[in-house]
């Protein structure tokens, strides 16, 4: 009877741990998380789809108008089309000793056939390229998510400032300084791209670390409550 209360304890406890570690649920992420103020960075929006049975056939992505970026360019996505929405800038920006007056404001992609459009239980990337990046601490690029029965999915809501995820959060792209004398150029951009396996890779290695780790502790105290059961000889 010990011995199951003991393991009933451990396993509850990993299952405790595993729940913290695994999202409540998905929404649509950039990809990476993060970039260097000043320089350039190639991201991917990440759209899964959380309906049963519509599929995701539109995607809008708004870039903040406090963080304005002088180069935006998308990668063509096979069965999609992007739009590209400009503004004016009443205050034009200085990017590499020239002004700037106009940037994009909007990326609306659209899926051409019912085959291209985000099914049920899947997800797709949108890659951009875009630079150079301004010097805040964060860009928060609020989107839209519109499925095949014209239902809308806003996903507007900044990040609370308790740390605490919101309803609907948009996705975040938290961007660092640069190192001291590091020059901005296409060229020295050293963000992750688009699929790079490294970041992931990483995630992945650590998950199963900490299962290991779990099991070894499971394993751990069986062993000691048989121990502790077994008569002494």
């Amino acid at each position: 009877m010990k011995m199951t209360r003991r393991f009933g304890v451990v396993a509850m406890t990993v299952l405790g741990l595993l729940a913290v570690a695994v999202p409540a649920s998905a929404h649509v992420t950039v990809n990476p998380k993060e970039a260097v103020q000043g320089g350039y960075a190639r991201v991917a929006f990440r759209v899964p789809n959380e309906s049963d049975d519509t599929n995701t056939t539109k995607v809008e992505v708004y870039l903040p108008e406090d963080a304005p970026v002088a180069s935006v360019t998308t990668m063509p996505v096979p069965g999609w089309t992007v739009t590209v929405a400009k503004r004016k800038l009443a205050t034009p920006i200085e990017v590499h000793g020239s002004p700037v007056s106009e940037v994009v404001s909007t990326l609306t992609w659209t899926a051409t056939s019912p085959d291209a459009a985000v099914k049920p239980g899947q997800f797709q990337e949108f890659p951009v390229s875009m630079g150079p990046l301004p010097k805040v601490d964060k860009m928060v690029f609020k989107t839209l998510q519109t499925y095949s029965d014209g239902a809308v999915v806003r996903w507007i809501d900044p990040p609370a400032n308790d740390g605490a995820e919101p309803e609907s959060p948009a996705p975040v792209l938290t961007l660092l300084p640069a190192a001291a004398g590091a020059e901005a150029t296409p060229a020295t951009d050293n963000t992750l791209a688009v699929g790079d396996t490294k970041s992931s890779g990483t995630d992945w290695f650590g998950v199963a670390g900490l299962i290991a780790g779990l099991l070894a502790l499971i394993l751990a105290g069986v062993a000691l409550a048989r121990t502790r059961k077994e008569p002494a000889r």
